[in-house]
């Protein structure tokens, strides 16, 4: 009986511990599977929203505000401002590139003037990028330009602003009391935030 017992025990020794092994491996195996899921949870979250923001529209301009930030002024004639997009709209959208620039007369009537995409007096532009506005988050540019006033030939005598967002057909209008020298403005690429030179 000893014997048998023993040889059970002999027997069920090992048995017990593959069992152990076997149990062991499972959990292991149990284990990586949920911190596995965990991780392709995750990228499959991170795909998801990668995913709605790549399918988000481009921002419309009835879903826009444009107002004017930070003003910026130097010497040279030079004069600037911190041009501002935000998103009023209910949903996430996508602007991209350079908001096109016009000056209009007191009557609205659109006056000469030429808008240059790139470095400003006080910043350099942002390389182009897609660009995800969220309910209620903004963008921005920096718009410079020169103003001599009346001293200056072919000057340009403005009280608007038309900003046209990028891959838009219409504009927004703001009130730009400006004098700009043959009409001319620079404006950066939009970006989250750009640093100035002021």
């Amino acid at each position: 009986m000893t014997h048998k017992h023993h040889d059970h025990e002999s027997q069920g020794a090992p048995a017990t511990r593959s069992g152990r092994r076997r149990r062991f491996a499972r959990a292991t195996l149990a284990a990586t599977t949920v911190v596995g899921l965990g991780i392709t949870g995750a990228g499959v979250a991170q795909a998801g929203q990668a995913s709605a923001a790549k399918g988000a529209p481009t921002c419309a301009v009835s879903g826009l505000k444009a107002s004017f930030g930070k003003g910026l002024a130097g010497g040279m004639n030079h004069q600037g401002v911190v041009l501002k997009l935000k998103n009023t709209s209910a949903h996430t959208c996508l602007l991209r590139g350079y908001p096109g620039l016009g000056l209009e007369n007191a009557a609205h009537r659109v006056l000469p003037s030429t808008t240059h995409w790139g470095d400003t007096w006080y910043a350099k532009s942002p390389a182009k990028s897609t660009l995800t506005l969220g309910t209620g988050k903004s963008v921005e540019a920096v718009i410079s330009w020169t103003h001599a006033n009346t001293g200056t030939s072919d000057a340009v005598h403005a009280a608007y602003l038309e900003v046209t967002p990028p891959a838009a057909t219409s504009h927004k209008t703001l009130e730009f009391p400006q004098w700009v020298d043959h009409g001319d403005l620079r404006v950066t690429a939009l970006a989250y935030r750009i640093p100035v030179n002021d």
